[in-house]
């Protein structure tokens, strides 16, 4: 099981078998995390899973995100408590094309990533929290705000009118049945 200092760090060409993790940074190093992911607070964070070889010469890491966050509610501003329990899975490819140019085709399995030499479970850690993070947290009892826009003097347009076919049934109900 890989922890203690140092051992965040994973040489991938040394995976031969299943390597059992786990990371549950301590207090200073939340408070940094939560800094970095500008948000008000973790009091819980936990990765743990494996990282094994997939096939001749990929990786594929499995694990579970625990955390529990606390970030501002885009409403009002106060404090939100957040429970974050997700699946996060990686598979490391070996001969993974790096993407050149401006047009870039993505890989079949969106969570591929080119083979690194070495694998530091942290920065795993922070961007499969970030990327869980609720982009819009809302306290309890806030609804998301309805907002209409529309050109000065118009009234703005109705769920009615803005679906597709309103027009077309609009200029039917106008035309005479010639029956």
């Amino acid at each position: 099981m890989a922890t203690g200092a140092g051992s965040h760090i994973i040489r991938c060409q040394s995976v031969r078998e299943r390597i059992l993790f786990s990371l549950e940074p301590d207090a200073d190093a939340r408070a940094g995390l939560a800094q970095t992911l500008g948000i008000r607070g973790l009091r819980k964070l936990k990765l743990e899973g494996h990282l094994a070889p997939d096939g001749a010469q990929d990786l594929k890491l499995d694990a579970r995100l625990g955390a529990t966050v606390q970030q501002d509610c885009v409403a009002t501003g106060n404090p939100v408590t957040i429970r974050i329990d997700e699946q996060v899975t990686r598979l490391y490819v070996h001969d993974l094309p790096v993407p050149e140019g401006d047009e870039v085709e993505m890989p079949a399995d969106e969570n591929a990533d080119p083979l690194p030499t070495t694998l530091n479970l942290e920065e795993v850690l922070a961007e499969a929290l970030a990327l869980a993070l609720p982009p819009w947290p809302r306290a309890k009892g806030v609804d998301p705000v309805s907002v209409s826009v529309s050109a000065p003097g118009n009234s703005p347009m109705t769920d009615e009118e803005a679906r597709p076919f309103a027009a077309l049934k609009s200029l039917q109900e106008r035309t005479p049945d010639d029956g």
